[in-house]
C-alpha cells in the first residue's frame, strides 16, 4: 500500500506541474492582457502596471517564478483587486463552496444510493418505473435550469425560498438542490444497474439458497460490490461540487470559488484563474487516489498496490 500511495504521488506532482504549464501557456496565448479595457487605458499606465507584476519580463522567466511560488504555496496577488491575494479568495471563498457542496454530496449519497437499491429490487414495478422516470429527468435537466425554475417558483411565485445569499439555512435549500440534482439522478441510475448485474451472481443465489435474508444477502452480500462504480464517480464529483459550481453560485449570488473564477475570466485576472485551476486539479487528484484506496477497503479482492 505505501509503494502504491508514493507512487500515485509522484503521479499527481506530474499531473499538477502539466496542469500548471499548460494553463499558463494557454492564457498567455490569448490576445490581450489582464489591463485589456474597453476604454483603453494609457501607454505608460500599462507599462507601470506590467511593470509591478513583472509581466514585462520573458514569459519563460515569468513561469519560473510563477512555479517557485506554488511550490512555496504563494498563489500571487490578484491583477483587479488591489492587495488581495489569490491565496486570501481562495481561503474566502471555499468554505462557502464547500458548504454548499457537502451538503450537496450528502444529499446524492443519503437519497440516490436508496433509490438505486430499492429500484432494482423492485425491477420493472412501479416503485422502479417512477424512480427511473424522476432520475431520467434529473439527469437530463441542466443545474441553471434547475436552479432558475426553484427561484421563479419557490422564491417568485410562492415565496417559500430566498433567491440569493446564505444567510440561513433555508438559503441553502435552493442551491443544494440544483447542485445535486444531476448527480442524484445520476447515483440512483448507476447504483441500479449496477446492483441488478450484482444480484444475477452465483455467490448471490448460493446466499439465497442457503436461507439468509434478503436483507442480509442485499446488505452485506450484494451492496459492497454494487457500489464500486459508484465509488468511482463520487470521487471526482467531491471534488468539482465541493471546489464550486460556477453556474449555480452565479445564479444564487453565493460568494464560493465559482464566483471568483467567473470574474477572473473575465477580468483575465491571470493569476487568480491560474491559482483556482490548480486547487481544483489538486483536489481532483487527491480525491482519484482516495477512490483508489478506497476500492481496497470495498472489495479486498482489488489489489491497490500490484
Amino acid at each position: 500500500m505505501g509503494r502504491f500511495i508514493a507512487n500515485r504521488i509522484v503521479s499527481m506532482v506530474i499531473t499538477l506541474l502539466l496542469v500548471i504549464t499548460i494553463t499558463f501557456l494557454l492564457m498567455h496565448a490569448i490576445p490581450g492582457g489582464p489591463f485589456t479595457r474597453e476604454k483603453a487605458l494609457p501607454p505608460a499606465v500599462i507599462k507601470a502596471l506590467e511593470a509591478k507584476y513583472k509581466l514585462d519580463q520573458p514569459l519563460w522567466k515569468q513561469y519560473i517564478d510563477y512555479l517557485g511560488g506554488v511550490i512555496k504555496g504563494d498563489l500571487g496577488p490578484s491583477f483587479q483587486r488591489t492587495g488581495i491575494t489569490v491565496n486570501k479568495l481562495i481561503e474566502e471563498g471555499f468554505p462557502v463552496s464547500a458548504k454548499i457542496g457537502g451538503l450537496s454530496v450528502l444529499l446524492v449519497l443519503v437519497l440516490g444510493i436508496p433509490i438505486g437499491i430499492i429500484s432494482a429490487l423492485k425491477q420493472n414495478k412501479w416503485q422502479d418505473q417512477l424512480a427511473m422516470f424522476m432520475a431520467t429527468l434529473g439527469v437530463t435537466i441542466p443545474s441553471f435550469v434547475l436552479g432558475t425554475l426553484i427561484i421563479y417558483i419557490f422564491s417568485s411565485k410562492l415565496g417559500w425560498l430566498p433567491s440569493y445569499g446564505l444567510k440561513s439555512w433555508k438559503h441553502y435549500i435552493g442551491p443544494v438542490i440544483a447542485l445535486s440534482g444531476f448527480s442524484l439522478s445520476f447515483v440512483a441510475r448507476l447504483t441500479r444497474s449496477s446492483m441488478l448485474e450484482v444480484l444475477q451472481q452465483d455467490y448471490i443465489r448460493t446466499a439465497r439458497a442457503k436461507g439468509l435474508s434478503e436483507f442480509v444477502v442485499v446488505g452485506k452480500h450484494a451492496l459492497k460490490n454494487a457500489l464500486i462504480p459508484v465509488v468511482t464517480y463520487v470521487g471526482p464529483l467531491v471534488a468539482a461540487i465541493l471546489t464550486g459550481s460556477f453556474v449555480v453560485e452565479r445564479i444564487f449570488a453565493i460568494p464560493g470559488m465559482g464566483k471568483h473564477f467567473v470574474e477572473s475570466v473575465g477580468n483575465r485576472d491571470y493569476t487568480v484563474l491560474m491559482g483556482m485551476t490548480i486547487f481544483y486539479a489538486l483536489f481532483l487528484v487527491v480525491m482519484v487516489l482516495v477512490v483508489d484506496v478506497a476500492y481496497g477497503f470495498i472489495d479486498p479482492r482489488i489489489k491497490v498496490d500490484e
